[in-house]
């Protein structure tokens, strides 16, 4: 068997791999990557094989090596990661009619719409799902709206890109025109009423429609968060597995709206990103259509959506369980930057005294 991984300089596809080398050894995994230094090229025992692609945004020039890769290797199937490639697949899909092999990925009009936090605003606006949030840009501040509308404290955040990517708690005016100043290169920004609650996250996995599973965590601590302005860098560097059912519930429902809202049937891997507001609500701030980066350790506790998504691909659908994941300790996880995520449980924390 052979696994095609698409931007495997990232930290999630990484550790895909590092899942697909535990549950299927045999497997030959061929990554690839548009950035010549990505770090899943270099690290031993990683990957099989390695390509250097065009950037999705090159369309002719991506797909011209992406069908020779595949030629050459005829891969059995692909994870697709960096959301710039869903989208691109499935362009690719719609104008020959399939994927160029064998993909759970979310159709197209869940990527169009999920992928731009303004998107997924736009399609949430006047429910319960969301906070209050409104669109703004470098060019066309709003600061009216924002005052009149969200009011301050407030969050402010990149349209596109991970969780951290140019996000801070605003209090007044002059901090949000000081940062609109900054990144005068991000097109567009949404605001948001700030929520003080707990961050929330939760990955799920639908197949033609039908929900294969889902399981949530808590994000506690960041990755280098004292470098970041707003405190979050959009890696989660403390974290606990949870048993919620109102928090899958919840993403459940949510999804169900997004497939009224868009005509297709849910399908692949969407994860959900929540701040819990003042009263403890749940409130979407973000879904991407793609694995979230704790994905390798889920899978060791439990909740493995790579092997689950190869079983799906090649015929083994009976191997693979379903429903809400429920964990069976209570475990947490402590990432960084330079080391192999650690698993632990909250007993061993507590026995060295941690709080």
């Amino acid at each position: 068997m052979k696994i095609l991984i698409c931007g495997i300089g990232g930290p999630t596809p990484r550790s895909i791999a590092r899942q697909i080398k535990i549950v299927f050894p045999e497997a030959k995994i061929i990554g690839v990557d548009a950035n010549p230094k990505a770090l899943g090229f270099f690290m031993s025992g990683l990957i099989d094989q390695h390509y250097i692609i065009p950037k999705a945004r090159q369309k002719d020039e991506y797909w011209a090596k992406i069908l020779e890769i595949i030629d050459k290797e005829v891969p059995t199937l692909a994870f697709v990661q960096p959301e710039a490639e869903v989208l691109a697949w499935n362009e690719y899909k719609e104008e020959k009619g399939n994927f160029p092999c064998p993909v759970i990925i979310p159709p197209g009009s869940h990527a169009k719409a999920l992928v731009d936090k303004v998107n997924m605003s736009d399609m949430l606006e006047k429910t319960d799902y969301i906070p209050k949030t409104i669109s703004i840009s470098p060019q066309n501040p709003r600061y009216d709206s924002v005052q009149n509308e969200i009011g301050y404290p407030c969050w402010i955040r990149a349209s596109v890109g991970s969780g951290g990517l140019g996000s801070l708690k605003l209090h007044r005016k002059e901090e949000l025109e000081a940062w609109l100043f900054i990144h005068a290169d991000v097109p567009r920004f949404t605001v948001s009423e700030f929520l003080p609650g707990r961050h929330l996250a939760n990955q799920m996995l639908y197949f033609n429609g039908n929900l294969i599973k889902n399981a949530g965590l808590h994000c506690v601590e960041y990755v280098m968060a004292d470098i970041a302005p707003s405190k979050v860098t959009g890696n989660t560097s403390f974290g606990r597995l949870i048993n919620d059912e109102r928090l899958l519930s919840f993403c459940e429902e949510v999804m169900d709206f997004v497939s009224s809202k868009t005509g297709e049937l849910p399908h692949g891997v969407y994860s959900f990103d929540l701040k819990e507001d003042i009263d403890g609500k749940l409130k979407v701030t973000e879904v991407n259509v793609r694995h979230m980066a704790y994905t390798g350790i889920m899978a060791q506790c439990g909740f493995d959506l790579v092997g689950d998504t190869i079983k799906l691909l090649i015929g083994k659908a009976d191997e693979v369980t379903t429903g809400r994941h429920y964990f069976d300790k209570n475990y947490i996880f402590l990432r960084d930057v330079d080391i192999e995520p650690i698993i632990l449980t909250e007993e061993l924390l507590e026995s060295v005294n941690f709080k």
